[in-house]
Order: structure tokens, then C-alpha cells, then sequence
């Protein structure tokens, strides 16, 4: 598939994906070590600023990588009706400490639902749950219809 077969989302496009999404995959980097977990996520289109909600245990890999305070790319995709389209954002992560959470915070997290594939092997008392925000430094999002490109290949 040739890079000149994808289209740029506008910001009003790119809102829309992210809108109709609840769940992407978050991915950190520590030095040359890579990290990537699935995630769930609130996000403010007026703002353009998301929220997540990251469970960890005091041991977890998650953890260690959290606390580099990294770089971070959150990227939500889609693929409907042979149109795929993604979405990549491009920041680093604001942990919001519990005191200085708004009423407008607690709205935005509770669109961050807990995903099914979130299973924990320890008792809740033992996991660590931290609020993130992450306001993108860069946001942008692309389309490519796969029946159109694979015509001109």
C-alpha cells in the first residue's frame, strides 16, 4: 500500500474517531526499552485532551515505566466497511493528584471505562490507581480505503 493512498483526518475527523472509541493502546519508552499496554480513555474534544485511569501493582512493569515519566503515543484505530482509519497522539502524561481533582476531571474519567480485558491477579487493596491526562504535544489521524488501494497496487 502506497503511502500516497492515505488521507490526513481533519481535527473535526480526527474527534469523531476518537469520540466513537473508548479503548486504544498506550506505548511508553524507557532508554531503548519499549513498553505498550491496551488502555481505556476519556477524551475532551473541546480540549483535546485525554484521561486515563492506569491500574498498577507496587511491582509492575507499568509501574517502573510510569514513574520515567516518558513520552508516550496513544493510538486508537478502526477499521469499517474496508476504511481503516488511526489516530496517533503524542505527549507525555500529567499524573493528577487525587487533591486537586475538578468536578470536570471526575466527568472526564468516568468516560474512561475499566476494559473487559483488565484482569488483576491480586486483590483490589493492592492495586495502585493513578489519573492521567495527557494533552497532546502532536495529534493527528489518517484513512486509507483498503478496496481503493489495493487497486492501484
Amino acid at each position: 500500500m502506497a503511502l500516497d493512498q492515505q488521507t490526513s483526518l481533519s481535527m473535526d475527523e480526527t474527534d469523531t474517531v476518537l469520540a466513537r472509541h473508548e479503548t486504544g493502546v498506550l506505548s511508553l519508552a524507557r532508554d531503548d526499552e519499549p513498553y505498550a499496554i491496551p488502555i481505556s480513555y476519556g477524551y475532551d474534544s473541546d480540549q483535546r485532551q485525554f484521561y486515563l485511569r492506569l491500574v498498577s501493582t507496587p511491582e509492575s512493569e507499568k509501574r517502573a515505566f510510569l514513574g520515567s515519566s516518558p513520552q508516550v503515543r496513544l493510538v486508537v484505530y478502526e477499521n469499517e466497511n474496508d476504511v481503516y482509519r488511526s489516530v496517533v497522539a503524542v505527549g507525555t502524561l500529567e499524573q493528577i493528584p487525587r487533591s486537586e481533582l475538578t468536578i470536570e476531571h471526575v466527568e472526564q474519567y468516568g468516560d474512561a471505562k475499566r476494559p473487559l480485558f483488565e484482569i488483576w491477579g491480586k486483590s483490589k487493596e493492592d492495586l495502585d490507581i493513578q489519573l492521567y491526562q495527557l494533552v497532546p504535544e502532536e495529534l493527528s489521524g489518517r484513512e486509507v480505503n483498503i478496496d481503493e488501494a489495493l487497486d492501484t497496487a
